[in-house]
C-alpha cells in the first residue's frame, strides 16, 4: 500500500516539475496525433460531405468500407504499414521507418474511417433537413458541400475528437512502425508499456495519468460542444 503511494506521489512530483524524459514523451505524442487528426479531417470531411450528396456507383461499397474500418485491429495496420516501408517493401526508398512520420501515417490510416464514417452521419441529417431548400438555390456541389460542413461543425469537431481519443490511444500500430525509440518514436502508450515491464512504475504512472487527464478534457469538451450546438 505504501509502495503505491510513493509511486503515485512521485509521478504527481513528475508531473508538476515537468521533467524532461516525461515532457519530451508528452509532446511527441501531441505532435504525431494532432498531425494525424488534422490530415484525417482534410481528407475525411470533404469525402464524407460529398458521400451525403451524391449518388454514384459504388457508393454503398465505400460507406460499408469505411464502417468496417472503424474496427479494424491498428496492429493488422502497423503490420501493413511495416511491410511496405521496410527495406524490401515498395516505399521503402522512402526511408521512414521508425520514424514520427511513419507514426503520423499509421495513427492518419486509423482515424480516418473514424471521422469519415461518424461525420457521413452527421452532414446527412443536416442534407435530409435542409436538401429540399439547397437544390432550390442551384448552387454548385462544392456550395452546398461548403454549407453542410458549416451547419454540422459542432458535431464534427465532436468526431474530432472521438478521432483525436483514439490517436492518443493506439499502441500497436505505432509500436510495429515506430520502433518505440527513446527520444524519436517513444509516445505515451508505447512508453508505459515499456516502462512498466522495466518496472519503472512512476513514469509509466505519470504518463498514464496524463492519459487520463487528456481524456477527461476530451470529454469535457465534447459535453461543452453538445450544449453550444442545442443552445443554437
Amino acid at each position: 500500500m505504501f509502495e503505491i503511494n510513493d509511486t503515485f506521489y512521485s509521478a504527481l512530483l513528475m508531473m508538476w516539475n515537468l521533467e524532461g524524459q516525461y515532457i519530451d514523451i508528452i509532446l511527441l505524442s501531441l505532435k504525431v496525433s494532432l498531425t494525424a487528426l488534422i490530415i484525417s479531417c482534410v481528407i475525411s470531411l470533404p469525402l464524407a460531405s460529398y458521400l451525403s450528396i451524391k449518388n454514384f456507383f459504388g457508393k454503398s461499397l465505400i460507406i460499408i468500407t469505411l464502417n468496417s474500418f472503424m474496427a479494424l485491429p491498428p496492429v493488422v495496420v502497423g503490420l501493413f504499414l511495416y511491410l511496405l516501408l521496410s527495406w524490401q517493401g515498395v516505399l521503402s526508398s522512402y526511408e521512414i521507418l521508425y520514424t514520427p512520420t511513419a507514426m503520423i501515417i499509421a495513427q492518419t490510416i486509423i482515424i480516418i474511417p473514424i471521422v469519415a464514417a461518424l461525420s457521413k452521419e452527421s452532414i446527412d441529417i443536416y442534407f435530409n433537413k435542409y436538401k429540399d431548400y439547397l437544390i432550390s438555390l442551384k448552387i454548385s456541389n462544392f456550395k452546398i458541400m461548403k454549407t453542410l460542413l458549416w451547419e454540422s461543425r459542432y458535431t464534427l469537431i465532436v468526431n474530432g475528437l472521438a478521432g483525436l481519443g483514439r490517436a492518443f490511444a493506439e499502441v500497436g500500430a505505432v509500436i510495429i512502425v515506430g520502433g518505440n525509440i527513446a527520444e524519436l518514436t517513444r509516445v505515451m502508450t508505447t512508453a508505459i508499456v515499456l516502462e512498466t515491464s522495466k518496472g519503472n512504475f512512476v513514469l509509466a504512472m505519470s504518463l498514464g495519468l496524463t492519459l487520463i487527464f487528456i481524456s477527461l478534457i476530451l470529454n469535457f469538451s465534447v459535453y461543452f460542444i453538445k450544449k453550444t450546438d442545442e443552445l443554437d
